[in-house]
């Protein structure tokens, strides 16, 4: 046997991962880009399919080493972690470019949660897309979904709309423009600013509007303080608080059905200055009112008079 198949071959006996004592061996990997999730507090939400992938990825690229240490540690997982962040991101990817070129493996994780989300990894995936590299998700924790089912707020339409602008104006501009959203919000928030931000939003999306700080998710002082804006905000105004927040806020109240004398009372008017069918066309856009039921209400207010 040649040194390099001895290397080859010591290398694919490292590539292992161990479940309680039990070490298990991971299966050869097919040349691609594999993006990560990784657990958010709790290490044992990881999912085997993603521990045999860190473990037998050709590399295994993670924004901070140290963190992702910790986890491979638990598991017993020798693959050696290089560092991909914001500050190396043109050099270390085009190295992973250069890998993946190659015919090799790259596993990517972010410190926590799924890769690609609020992190740099976004740009390593699509210039892996853009150059013809199979780009292979393995899902798992999730910040944004584990404090949408736990904040109690409706599910069935939502939009993740990541870091809030730190400073006030643009805060509430963007709260602004996302105030009509039909759909739950979701947020990342600093402990520092949640304060502020409660303030903010609870003033462009009303006071009223339910909502759920969820902090420190799977960990052990995970906390859900849910109520509407306005008392969050009260309740976070002279608070100190620590660690990872998601801000979860429930979607706008839908809009009260325009009073029907007063629809009758804008068809006429419009009525004055327009032919019918164009009439019950401004109607609708101003009321949201069906077109065609507006149009018939006219005829029925025309043959009346």
């Amino acid at each position: 046997m040649t040194t390099e198949d001895k290397n080859a071959a010591t290398a694919q006996t490292s590539k292992r991962y161990r479940l309680n004592d039990t070490s298990i061996a991971a299966r050869p990997l097919e040349p691609a880009l594999y993006l990560v999730a990784t657990p958010i507090g709790n290490l044992g939400d990881i999912t085997i399919r993603a521990l045999e992938t860190l473990a037998g990825a050709d590399v295994l690229a993670c924004e901070d080493t140290r963190v992702t240490r910790v986890l491979l540690d638990r598991y017993g997982i020798e693959n050696r972690p290089y560092a991909y962040h914001e500050y190396n991101a043109d050099e270390a990817g085009a190295r992973l470019l250069a890998t993946l070129e190659a015919g090799k493996s790259v596993a990517l994780v972010s410190d926590a949660g799924t890769p690609l989300v609020s992190d740099p990894g976004y740009r390593l995936g699509q210039l892996a897309i853009e150059a013809g590299h199979r780009v292979v998700p393995i899902p798992g924790a999730s910040a944004p979904l584990a404090a949408l089912v736990g904040s109690g707020l409706p599910n069935d339409a939502f939009l993740f709309a990541g870091f809030l602008p730190t400073k006030d104006k643009a805060k509430r501009d963007r709260l602004r423009e996302l105030s009509k959203v039909p759909a739950t919000l979701i947020f990342f928030e600093s402990p520092h600013r949640i304060g502020d931000t409660l303030v903010a939003a609870a003033d462009e999306l009303g006071k009223d509007r339910p909502a759920s700080v969820c902090r420190e998710l799977t960990k052990t002082f995970e906390e859900f303080r849910r109520g509407p804006l306005g008392d969050l905000a009260a309740d976070y105004a002279d608070k100190t608080v620590k660690g990872e927040i998601v801000l979860v806020i429930g979607p706008p109240a839908p809009d009260a059905a325009p009073d029907a004398a007063d629809v009758d009372i804008l068809l006429a008017e419009l009525s004055t200055t327009m032919p019918t069918a164009k009439a019950a066309t401004e109607a609708a856009k101003l009321t949201g009112l069906p077109r065609k039921e507006l149009y018939q209400r006219l005829l029925e207010l025309k043959g009346a008079a």
